[in-house]
Formats: structure tokens, sequence, C-alpha cells
């Protein structure tokens, strides 16, 4: 379940919540009761490592010589390359 920041228009409180994905977002501020808003945020993402005996996590090849982004796609169908 992610966490969404809020931001109240009234006092500037900023406080976070958790909620489905579903759920409809917030309006009111727990402490003054003004409007709120959802801020915009990053976000997190998850980075894992496979261990000892895992398939290596390299890159296949480009055509262009430099690394694929790793989709499942071939370099050219919406993927970026680096040189």
């Amino acid at each position: 379940m992610p966490a969404y920041e809020y931001r109240c228009d009234a006092c500037a409180c900023s406080f976070e919540k958790r909620q489905k994905m579903s759920d409809a977002a917030l309006t009111q501020c727990p402490e003054c009761g003004g409007h709120v808003h959802r801020l915009i945020s990053g976000g997190a993402g998850a980075i894992t490592k496979g261990g000892a005996g895992s398939q290596s996590s390299a890159l296949p090849p480009c055509a262009s010589g430099g690394a694929c982004c790793g989709g499942q796609g071939a370099c050219g169908q919406g993927m970026f390359c680096e040189n």
C-alpha cells in the first residue's frame, strides 16, 4: 500500500497517509480541518541483486554497440540505448 504525501492550504501542515491506490484522495487536514492537496512525489523503487549462482545481470548487447535498457523488446522498439 503506497504512502501519499499531503499539504494543507490553510496551515501548511504536511503529512503522509498510507492508502490503497483505489482510495479517494483526502480533502481535509487532520490538524486544522482546512483543504489539503496531494503532492506529487518521485516515489520509491526497488532494487534487487542476485546472489551467488544467479544469472548475470548484465544488459544484453545493443545493435549500436551500447547496452539496451533491459526491456523485453529489441532496441529501436521503444528502448533507449547507452552509447
